[in-house]
């Protein structure tokens, strides 16, 4: 079957850029454009040959042009089935002609919801109707039909038209119906979730739809032997791509396990946004170092000596613009990654001369809230994010004594990593350093052994550090051993029927300890 010649074409648009032009040119080989609106209005202001998609439907916009093109003949135009006898006569006896081209993108929803001030009316009202309608009607047609939702498509169809006697291909009318539904499922996702939010709904609903759109193709997954790629989100809070927040300055391509790393290394430096100068190591997602201080330099320097060998080749997060004293004293060492603000001047020179190492700009913070995605090979698990944190006033001391002022710093400092770090989790901290981490142990006891075993490798005194757990201390031992090393407070989640065993074993050891009353269990 021969392509179909495009001799009638509706136009509707909310974003015009593009628009005039192209119907210009289809109006030079003998189109006749059909339009609405504001379209209308900017077609004739330029000069090019259009008219009211009232003279199709004989019927005028009505309801604030909330309806103008929910009409027969304008569906009819676009749905019926040139080759089908019955259709045909159909549109004869109607007085229905057909459309063959649709130009048509939606009222602005998602960047509308987007504003802190819009209000429920104003959302509202930029829930698209007629568009959608129209699109799937013609992207249902694509055998007949060419169907344009994005004005970079616009030159692809008149170099076809013009290189095809006023035709379209079919597989271009097939790759752009394909992207009509792609844009209405992302369209009804934002309104569903809009919707839930309005109504109060905040649990994972019965169906949840996730839009995944390739971002960055990778040259394998976690191992050579896997593929892999990264893929923008749309979950209905909106789209959440690595482009968005961060910028690849200089080096290699990244990487499937470079990506993990990163998340793992914004995540926790996202922590101390705003506070005295910080810096995260990273390694195979798992803080090896994080420490505060007073210059960005001394942080490094804290946070290096937590554990001098896990470093190398690691990713560096920084709160603050890398300055070239840090930059320098960082360039010491192989980094695979560092991410940081802003770079000063002369910094990106310097750390540019190894060519391997990439440097990323963190253009805005991480979004904090929606949902979390983890596949299994029987089903996808999805949960909120752990974004809360307790604060101060809300930690319950049990014991005795009170922590100090000092210990409640670190304390809190210990907690805000902790809650990072792989279950089971035991996290030595002193004066905002990590002194030493236990991760991923099956045993808690065993995380504390290694934690304490990283800080004697590094000659760093626990005597005077205070202990984070992610999860209660199920007995008195895992304290116990704590206060050994010479632990003077501890922060927990509390909830174990033996809490009153550990409080008097902490009670015994003067040891201060609070409870959060919440756990961060990170499988």
């Amino acid at each position: 079957m021969p392509d179909p010649v495009i001799k009638r074409a509706l136009v509707s648009v909310s974003d015009k850029t593009g628009i005039v032009d192209f119907c210009r040119e289809l109006a030079s080989m003998g189109v006749e454009i059909f339009s609405t609106g504001g379209t209308l209005k900017s077609l004739q202001q330029a000069g090019v040959a259009a008219q009211s998609i009232s003279n199709i439907t004989g019927f005028p916009e009505i309801m604030d042009g909330r309806v103008k093109t929910l009409h027969p003949k304008i569906h009819g135009g676009l749905l019926a089935v040139r080759e089908n006898p019955g259709h045909q006569q159909a549109a004869r006896e109607n007085g229905i002609e057909f459309i063959d081209l649709v130009a048509v993108n939606l009222y602005p929803f998602e960047a509308t919801i987007a504003r802190a001030d819009v209000s429920f009316e104003e959302a509202i009202e930029n829930i698209d109707i007629g568009g959608p309608s129209m699109l799937r009607s013609a992207a249902k047609n694509n055998e007949s039909v060419t169907v344009i939702t994005d004005a970079a498509d616009y030159a692809t169809v008149l170099d076809e038209m013009r290189a095809n006697g006023g035709a379209t291909t079919r597989a271009t009318r097939l790759k752009l119906a394909a992207k009509v539904y792609a844009l209405t499922s992302r369209y009804d996702t934002a309104i569903a979730a809009y919707m839930a939010k309005a109504a109060g709904i905040e649990s994972a609903g019965d169906t949840m739809t996730v839009r995944l759109e390739k971002e960055l193709g990778m040259r394998y997954g976690e191992n050579p032997h896997q593929s892999a790629g990264l893929y923008k989100m749309d979950d209905g809070n909106g789209v959440r791509s690595f482009g968005a927040i961060f910028e690849k300055l200089h080096g290699k391509e990244l990487s499937y396990n470079n990506m993990l790393d990163i998340a793992a290394a914004a995540g926790i430096i996202e922590e101390f946004r705003g506070e005295e100068p910080s810096v995260v190591i990273v390694k195979h997602t798992n803080p090896c170092g994080v420490a505060q201080a007073p210059t960005l330099c001394e942080a490094w320097r804290k946070a290096f000596s937590t554990d001098t060998q896990a470093p190398f080749g690691g990713i560096i997060a920084f709160n603050r613009p890398l300055d070239m004293e840090t930059a320098k004293a960082v360039n010491e060492i192989f980094t695979e990654i560092l991410i940081a603000p802003a770079f000063e001047e002369g910094v990106l020179d310097l750390l540019m001369k190894k060519k391997d190492r990439r440097l990323v700009l963190q253009k805005k913070a991480l979004p904090k809230a929606g949902w979390e995605f983890k596949s299994t090979p029987f089903g996808m698990l999805v949960q909120e994010r752990d974004s809360k944190m307790v604060t101060p006033e809300e930690l319950k001391v049990v014991t005795k004594r009170q922590p100090t002022g000092e210990e409640l710093a670190d304390l809190m400092f210990a907690w805000k990593i902790c809650r990072h770090i792989k279950s089971n989790t035991i996290l030595y901290v002193k004066n905002r350093q990590t002194f030493g981490v236990g991760a991923g142990q099956m045993s808690r006891v065993d995380s504390s052994k290694i934690a304490r075993w990283k800080a004697s490798e590094v000659g760093l005194d626990l005597k005077g550090s205070v202990v984070a757990s992610d999860a209660f201390f199920p007995f008195a031992d895992g304290l116990l051993a704590a206060a050994e090393a010479g632990v003077t407070a501890v922060i927990q989640p509390g909830g174990s029927i033996r809490d009153n065993e550990v409080i008097e074993a902490a009670d015994a050891n003067n040891l201060a300890m609070v409870f959060t009353g919440m756990r961060h269990f990170k499988h």
